[in-house]
C-alpha cells in the first residue's frame, strides 16, 4: 500500500504536469502580487523543515516547535505533525515574512522552497517511490508571466530541493508503514517518536546521556556522525522511529 503527500483530491484540482514538461516562473520583489502567497497557509512542516529552521532561525528545534507550530495528529494514522501557526491578523501572514520577503529564505521550508510546483511521492514500504509534480496556479500569482522557463527537474535542483526530498522520502515511507499497521499510534510513544522525528538537537543529548548507541549494531565513525552531525541524528531518528512503532528496522540492528 501506498500513500501520497498530497490527497488525490487535492491533486485533481491542480494542473499536472510531466518531468519533461516545461512551465514559465519567476518572484522577485518587482512582481506585483510578491508576498500574497504567504498568508493564511495550512502548511505541515517536515522533519527537515523543522530542523532547517532551527538552523536558520538560530533556536533550539523545540522553541521552534513551540513558538511557531501547532501539534496536530494524523486522522488515519495518529502520526504526530506540525502546521506551521500564522500570525492571529486580519491577514493570517507567515510568522517568517517581511516587506522585503522571506526572513529564513534560505532555510524555509520544503513546500514554500517548490511553490509554484507540487511534488506527490507514492512511497511503498520497500521504498520504492513514484512522483508527481502539479502546478499551484492561484488567480493572484503573476510570477507565471515571467519568462524564466523550467522543467520540475531544473526547477527543484535550481530550489536546492534534493535534500528535502531525500529526507521527506525517509518521511513518507515511516508513514506508510503506519498507515498499514493495524491501529494508529499508542498515546505512550508519541513524546518518544515526536523527539525522534522532531527534536533533533534534544535526541542528540538523548543519545548521548543514555549511551543508546551501545545498544546497536553500529561502526564508531556512522555512531560519531549521529552524535554530532544534526542531518546524521535526523536519519538515525527516521531508522529509531521504526523500531519504536513496529520494534524492528531495517537500519539498526540491536547487539546480541
Amino acid at each position: 500500500m501506498t500513500i501520497a503527500d498530497t490527497s488525490n483530491a487535492f491533486l485533481n484540482d491542480h494542473t499536472r504536469i510531466s518531468s519533461a514538461e516545461s512551465f514559465t516562473f519567476r518572484c522577485h520583489p518587482q512582481v506585483r502580487c510578491f508576498n500574497a502567497c504567504c498568508s493564511k497557509l495550512h502548511l505541515v512542516l517536515t522533519p527537515y523543515d523543522i530542523y532547517r529552521l532551527h538552523v536558520g532561525l538560530g533556536i533550539s528545534t523545540n522553541d521552534v516547535l513551540k513558538e511557531f507550530t501547532d501539534l496536530v495528529l494524523a486522522d488515519d494514522t495518529g502520526m504526530p505533525c506540525f502546521r506551521l501557526r500564522m500570525l492571529n491578523t486580519r491577514e493570517g501572514s507567515c510568522p517568517f515574512v517581511r516587506e522585503s520577503g522571506c526572513s529564513v529564505y534560505e532555510n524555509r521550508p520544503g513546500a514554500c522552497r517548490a511553490y509554484p510546483l507540487g511534488r506527490a511521492a507514492r512511497i511503498d514500504t520497500r521504498g520504492k517511490h513514484e512522483e508527481r509534480f502539479f502546478l499551484v496556479e492561484e488567480a493572484h500569482c503573476k510570477g507565471f508571466a515571467e519568462l524564466s522557463s523550467w522543467t520540475p527537474a531544473q526547477w527543484m535542483l535550481n530550489q536546492g530541493l534534493g535534500l528535502y526530498n531525500e529526507s521527506n522520502d525517509k518521511y513518507m515511507r515511516l508513514m506508510t508503514m503506519q498507515q498499514d499497521a493495524p491501529e494508529k499510534v499508542p498515546a505512550v510513544k508519541l513524546g518518544m517518536l515526536t523527539m525522534a522525528l522532531y527534536n533533533v538537537d534534544g535526541f542528540q543529548k538523548f543519545i548521548a546521556r543514555m549511551s543508546l548507541l551501545d545498544r546497536l549494531d553500529m561502526d564508531d565513525d556512522r555512531k560519531q556522525a549521529i552524535l554530532h552531525d544534526e542531518e546524521q541524528t535526523l536519519l538515525f531518528g527516521f531508522a529509531w522511529a521504526e523500531m519504536i512503532l513496529f520494534g524492528s528496522s531495517a537500519d539498526l540492528t540491536l547487539r546480541q
